[in-house]
């Protein structure tokens, strides 16, 4: 028990916006082997970049020879045509190196765009599958900077920095052969200098990715209270809060900031510390060539030496930066597959089966059910629906209502206990098979960018205008979309915006009807209804439910008193059960809230 508590309570501090998610500090390598698999699905185009790379460099590694022998030839011999010649080489070296470089540079981001949508489609496919736990438990915000800036990190790391990784290390190797066929004493000089900066790198590698986790963390917690401001905009201005939550902003903001400039502070260290290096050894081979080799070296030589050992540590430089960027986007791919990682605990069981026509028998066994796994939300609840049979459930908030919609729709699964319909366990069949024979409307209203047609439309991809209007009239909603502008065609935006609260519910129950459910769920259906329109709209349900299993959840009594039974539900079990006219005569809890919300009716 007491571990369980630990756990909630390590979940509720993981669910805000100013605390940081945890992260090992250790590379994974598991993460890394993952990388490859999708450089596999683009091997063939990043490896003629990378051919193309080293054909590009080659030539342009060529140049310099070209340089040394028009410096040691051609001008001290007064030899016009070897200079030339020299000249129109080391021009089509140029040329060459440009053209490769700039077909590869088409080839890497053609195979980075594949990447990105690789990942990208994997991440959200996976966060379509994820149970509502899963969203209940942190922050919208810090899921959505997974999907977009955090992918988008990571793909020049995986594409791009990968070859140009491979390409600066053949390129070390090509510039030592260059270096010792002009001079083996001055290019032993050079490399020396590179077992220093192996080991400052070494040491500095961990402090780094530390700095760059806490970066991340400080982005993930900015974004997403970045969502949650802009999701409750209209709370903020009800409540006159724009100046207080201007302030958790530039906090949060100030905190990145502060986070950001570390690790570029240490980055830059990397960078600054290869740079001083070469510089000395570049001044080394200029010592050691002019005072202690003179004059085994020629001006060519010491000219074509320094272009060497010039190039030679900017592909040192290059991998320390490659190095830095690597490094922040291994903090952000562990992010995103610690959410590919997640476990989809709602999906199909081994051998599950496909739900035949459901009749609508409905079964719940000696249910149980919590959302922490410590607090009993359902206990050993027990009842039977029979087809046909429309059932409203009422109580107190936080009784176990919609708790007990949801496991019948398998939003979450059952702990203890069976759900059965037909006879059959729902754990044993297929998600689809058994939703798409559900019509179920939540308390939130979520309506789609998009027209209104489309919204409708959600319930049944092939649904004809014909039958979209139909389900309109039916429910009451034909009224008001005819008053639009464009009719059924009218854009609506995200949420819904642009329409009233009551007019949304009503779309999500045209959306609910056009499904044609054999089970409907109702969960707080006409909460946002007037009293007129609700009228028109207990004619539809009235209409919905004939032949159907029905389940409402209402807050307004006068809502579900024709109802064939009405459940209570208190303290996670079923208190009390039966008609209308049945429970009125017991004088129980339902007479109670009855007498209660009538009294307030009349009162107003």
């Amino acid at each position: 028990m007491a571990k369980k508590i630990r756990e909630q309570r390590t979940a509720s501090k993981r669910n805000r916006y100013d605390v940081d998610e945890y992260l090992d500090e250790k590379v994974s390598l598991f993460n890394i082997r993952r990388c490859l698999r999708y450089l596999a699905k683009t091997k063939m185009g990043l490896g003629m970049a990378l051919l193309l790379s080293i054909l590009a460099n080659l030539a342009s590694l060529t140049g310099p020879l070209f340089m040394q022998r028009a410096m040691d030839e051609a001008i001290p011999n007064k030899d016009m045509g070897l200079l030339l010649t020299m000249a129109l080489y080391l021009g089509i070296t140029i040329i060459v190196a440009i053209a490769l470089g700039a077909v590869r540079n088409v080839l890497v981001a053609r195979a980075g765009a594949v990447i990105v949508h690789d990942i990208r489609f994997d991440l959200f496919s996976h966060l379509q599958k994820l149970p509502f736990s899963f969203y209940d438990s942190r922050p919208h915000g810090k899921i959505f900077v997974r999907v977009v800036p955090y992918v988008n990190s990571v793909s020049d790391a995986l594409s791009n920095g990968i070859i140009n990784f491979v390409i600066e290390v053949l390129n070390i190797v090509f510039i030592i052969f260059f270096m010792f066929r002009v001079s083996p004493q001055l290019a032993s000089v050079t490399i020396l200098g590179l077992p220093v900066l192996a080991i400052f790198i070494w040491s500095i590698k961990p402090i780094q990715r530390r700095a760059w986790q806490r970066v991340s963390n400080k982005n993930s917690n900015l974004n997403a209270y970045i969502q949650e401001a802009i999701d409750g905009v209209r709370v903020t201005q009800a409540f006159d809060r724009q100046e207080r939550n201007s302030g958790i902003m530039s906090t949060l903001t100030n905190e990145r900031n502060n986070e950001w400039m570390r690790a570029q502070y240490i980055s830059n260290t990397t960078w600054v510390s290869t740079e001083t290096i070469s510089q000395i050894v570049f001044s080394f081979v200029y010592i050691v060539g002019v005072y202690h080799m003179h004059p085994m070296v020629s001006f060519g030589m010491l000219l074509a030496m320094g272009n060497y050992v010039w190039r030679f540590w900017q592909p040192i430089i290059n991998l320390a930066n490659i190095y830095n960027t690597f490094i922040t986007a291994m903090s952000y791919l562990d992010r995103i597959f610690d959410t590919i990682a997640e476990p989809v605990k709602i999906k199909d069981a081994e051998g599950a089966v496909e739900f035949p026509f459901v009749r609508g028998h409905v079964e719940f066994k000696n249910v149980s059910f919590s959302y922490d796994g410590v607090r009993k939300v359902l206990n050993n609840v027990t009842f039977d629906g029979h087809p046909g049979e429309s059932i409203a459930i009422v109580g107190p908030t936080g009784a176990g209502k919609t708790t007990i919609v949801n496991l019948l729709s398998r939003f979450y699964n059952v702990e203890e206990g069976q759900v059965c319909v037909d006879g059959q366990d729902i754990m044993k069949v297929t998600l689809k098979s058994l939703r798409s024979q559900m019509g179920i409307m939540l308390q939130d209203s979520y309506l789609f960018t998009g027209t209104i047609a489309d919204n409708i439309r959600y319930g049944k991809l092939d649904a004809s205008d014909e039958e979209i209007q139909r389900a309109a009239k039916l429910i009451g909603a034909n009224g008001f979309i005819e008053k639009l502008p464009q009719g059924y065609q009218t854009p609506i935006t995200e949420r819904g915006g642009g329409i009233s609260q009551g007019e949304r519910q009503l779309l999500a129950f045209c959306r609910t009807l056009i499904s044609d459910p054999r089970i409907l769920i109702l969960d707080e259906a006409t909460s946002s209804i007037d009293t007129g329109t609700e009228q028109l709209v207990q004619e539809g349900i009235r209409t919905l439910m004939k032949g159907r299993t029905s389940f409402i959840i209402a807050h307004r009594l006068s809502t579900i008193r024709d109802c064939s039974r009405i459940m209570y539900v208190k303290d996670g079990q079923i208190a009390e059960a039966g008609s209308h006219d049945e429970l009125m005569d017991k004088k129980g809890l339902y007479y109670q809230l009855y007498w209660t919300q009538h009294a307030e009716e009349v009162s107003l």
